[in-house]
C-alpha cells in the first residue's frame, strides 16, 4: 500500500477510489471520442506543478497500463525562472514514479516582466512563450501528441471570455492541430470537471507548486467568468453539463455565421411536397370564406366540427 494510502482513513480511501474510478472513465471516454491517443504514440505530457497536470499525469499513467494500444508518456517540465521556484520538487516526485522526464529552463520570466506594465495581467504572454517552447521541443523528441491538462470547466470558461470579450464563439478543443501541422495538442481531461480533479489532488497529496510568476495574479476576467458559472451551479444543478453538450451539438444551419454555412446558397424547392412540422393533409377541413370578414382564422375551432379526411380548400382571401 502506498505511503498516500496509509494515511488516509477508510472513508477517504473509499472517495479516492470512486474519484480515481470516475476520472479514468471520463478521461478514456475523451481519449476514444477524439482518438486522442493512438497505437505506438509517444505522448508528452506537460507537467506545471498544478493540480491538473498531476491528475492527468496520474490518470494516464494508470490508462496506459489497460489500455488497448501501446503508448509511450514523457513528462516535461519548463522551468521559467520564477524566482523562488521549488526547482527541486518535480524531479523528485517524477524519479518517485519511475517515469521518463526532462526539465527544460527557459527564462521567461524575465521577458515577461519587461514586456508586460506593472499590474497587468500576464498569463497570455506568458502562455504564448511557454506553448511556442513546449511546441519545439516535442518536435525534437519525437512527441506525437502533447497532453495538456485543461478540463471541462476551463473549456466552458474559455467559450464564455470569448464570448463577451472577443465576440467569437469559440473555446478550447479536446483535439488541436498547430498552426503549422507539426504537433497534435490533446487535452485528456476535457470531460472531467475541476471539483473532482482538485479533491483527487488533495486525496492523493500531490506536491503542488503555486504558479507565482505574477504573484497568484488572478486573471480578473476568467475569475468573473468562473464565478459566473460556479453560481449557475448552484443555483441551478444540471446547467454546466447542459452547456457542454451543446457545445458538442452545434448546429450551423441555425446560426448566424456565414463562414460555417452558406446562407447565400439557400434557396426553397417549389417542388418539395408538403412535409415540414405540419403538413397540409393535417390541418383541418373549412371554408375561409366563413371567416373572411374578421380576417381571424380559427384552426383549433374548425378541427372540432371539420371532417379530419378533408383537406383544406381555399375558396376566397380577405382583402382589408
Amino acid at each position: 500500500m502506498s505511503e498516500v494510502m496509509q494515511e488516509l482513513d477508510k472513508k477517504q480511501i473509499t472517495r479516492l477510489n470512486k474519484l480515481q474510478k470516475r476520472l479514468r472513465r471520463e478521461v478514456g471516454s475523451a481519449i476514444a471520442d477524439y482518438n486522442m491517443i493512438e497505437e505506438g504514440d509517444r505522448v508528452m505530457c506537460c507537467l506545471s506543478g498544478g493540480k491538473d497536470s498531476y491528475a492527468m499525469l496520474d490518470i494516464l499513467l494508470n490508462l496506459q497500463q489497460r489500455a488497448p494500444v501501446q503508448f509511450e508518456i514523457v513528462a516535461v517540465n519548463l522551468d521559467q525562472k520564477q524566482p523562488g521556484f521549488p526547482e527541486e520538487v518535480l524531479p523528485a516526485y517524477l524519479d518517485s514514479l519511475g517515469v521518463a522526464y526532462h526539465i527544460l529552463e527557459k527564462d521567461t520570466y524575465s521577458i515577461v516582466k519587461d514586456k508586460i506594465p506593472e499590474g497587468k495581467t500576464t498569463c497570455s504572454l506568458c502562455s504564448r512563450l511557454r506553448r511556442g517552447t513546449l511546441y519545439g521541443f516535442a518536435q525534437r523528441i519525437g512527441a506525437t501528441k502533447i497532453a495538456l491538462g485543461h478540463h471541462r470547466d476551463d473549456i466552458i470558461e474559455t467559450l464564455f471570455l470569448n464570448m463577451f470579450y472577443g465576440g467569437k464563439m469559440k473555446a478550447m478543443p479536446p483535439k488541436l492541430l498547430s498552426d503549422d501541422g507539426a504537433n497534435m495538442v490533446i487535452r485528456p481531461l476535457a470531460y472531467c470537471r475541476e471539483k473532482d480533479i482538485a479533491e483527487y489532488a488533495k486525496l492523493k497529496a500531490f506536491p503542488i507548486i503555486p504558479c507565482n510568476l505574477c504573484g497568484s495574479q488572478e486573471n480578473l476576467k476568467r475569475a468573473e467568468v468562473k464565478n459566473m458559472l460556479k453560481l449557475w451551479d448552484k443555483q441551478f444543478p444540471g446547467r454546466i453539463e447542459t452547456i457542454f453538450t451543446a457545445m458538442q451539438n452545434t448546429a450551423p444551419s441555425q446560426g448566424v455565421d456565414r463562414n460555417v454555412f452558406d446562407f447565400m446558397a439557400l434557396e426553397r424547392n417549389p417542388d418539395a411536397p408538403a412535409s415540414g412540422e405540419v403538413a397540409e393533409a393535417d390541418l383541418p377541413a373549412f371554408d375561409f370564406m366563413d371567416v373572411s370578414n374578421s380576417g381571424h382564422i380559427d384552426l383549433d375551432n374548425a378541427a372540432k366540427h371539420a371532417d379530419s379526411s378533408q383537406r383544406i380548400e381555399v375558396v376566397g382571401v380577405y382583402q382589408p
